[in-house]
């Protein structure tokens, strides 16, 4: 006969343990799913962080168009050295030929030189260093073998030259891939961030971008109500009024016209169509004028902000037209918006 045993109850010390190994398992999970699924960013965080974003890529932009300018110097000058060198190397053989003839015409009168018969087996170099070697040659063989000892001279300095600037013209080219990924990568990073927010956060940001743009229009429009400030110059007047035919264009890391732009990249095309050249950066920009105050500025004057990464150009009353930023396109907007103010820079006198 089967045998009826009821079920043996669990003590109460193992039922204490299950509870509490329940409750430490509840609050393990719940912490983990803290950290799996961390708290959202809110909407105002999103685009202060985006904007941080977007000035270090403006920044890096700024480094990547200084070692871009430094190439091209560099260019140009490896290519002018490198003519120099080739014409030098022509006048060297027309030097050399001069020698030959010379050689020849002695030795069909019977004979060579013995020192010009050196020079001609030796090394020249070697051989010219040994100063009594000339004085057993004529006037103008010397006259001729000094010149070639000079130009030799001439093309190895030449040559090392060229050599050292082609390597920095490498180390130029690896700066400039680092500063292109640097700021490709902050743009990036607020691509990303963007991408957190929902379809209603996402079209409040662009209603509110939207609204800038449209201000800037009616401002345009509207000649910025900019009250009664003269330019300094015509330069400054020339390359304002020109910077104002942009308006709407792009704004795009590293462009310089004529249908989009960065920040420098506006001031530079803009100073350009008043025959004024700046130079291509922030950084080098600040040095094409005359620094200046803020209460000395006028129309056309450079303005810089936030450590010499952003430039627009004064357009009156307190407010500039510049290339924002990625996502936006030139506008005028108010300086109270720009962050830092650096100073002024006026082209031109």
């Amino acid at each position: 006969m089967a045998s009826h045993r009821r079920p043996k109850q669990p003590s109460r010390m193992r039922v204490t343990v299950l509870t509490a190994t329940a409750a430490a398992a509840v609050a393990l999970t719940a912490q983990g799913g803290a950290q799996a699924a961390p708290a959202k960013p809110k909407i105002d965080e999103v685009k202060s962080k985006v904007d941080e974003l977007h000035h270090e890529a403006e920044e890096a932009t700024e480094q990547y168009n200084l070692a871009d300018e430094r190439r091209g110097k560099l260019q140009q000058e490896i290519g002018q050295l490198q003519d120099k060198v080739a014409r030098g190397q022509q006048e060297l053989n027309t030097l050399r030929d001069q020698i030959g003839s010379v050689a020849s015409a002695q030795y069909r009168s019977g004979g060579i030189d013995p020192a010009l018969q050196l020079f001609l087996s030796a090394d020249p170099d070697t051989y010219l260093e040994k100063a009594s070697a000339i004085d057993q040659l004529s006037a103008q063989q010397a006259d001729v073998l000094t010149s070639i000892q000079a130009k030799q001279r001439t093309l190895a300095q030449q040559r090392t030259e060229a050599t050292t600037k082609l390597a920095d013209l490498e180390d130029v080219r690896k700066t400039l891939g680092e500063k292109k990924k640097k700021f490709q990568t902050k743009l990036a990073e607020a691509q990303k961030l963007l991408n957190t927010l929902n379809a209603a956060e996402k079209a409040k940001l662009e209603e509110e971008e939207r609204a800038k743009e449209q201000r800037a229009s009616r401002a345009a429009g509207e000649r910025m109500n900019l009250g009664n400030e003269v330019p300094a110059n015509g330069y400054g007047a020339a390359a304002l009024a020109a910077a104002a035919t942009q308006i709407g264009d792009p704004y795009v890391s590293g462009a310089e016209g004529p249908n989009a732009y960065d920040c420098s990249g506006l001031t530079q095309w803009a100073y350009g169509q008043a025959n004024v050249q700046l130079t291509r950066t922030t950084y080098t920009q600040q040095n094409d004028g005359v620094k200046i105050g803020r209460s000395q500025l006028k129309p056309g004057d450079l303005v810089f902000f936030n450590g010499l990464s952003h430039v627009g150009l004064y357009a009156g009353n307190n407010t500039i037209l510049h290339a924002p930023k990625p996502g936006a396109s030139v506008r005028y907007e108010s300086m109270d918006y720009m962050g830092t103010f650096q100073f002024g820079v006026r082209i031109g006198g």
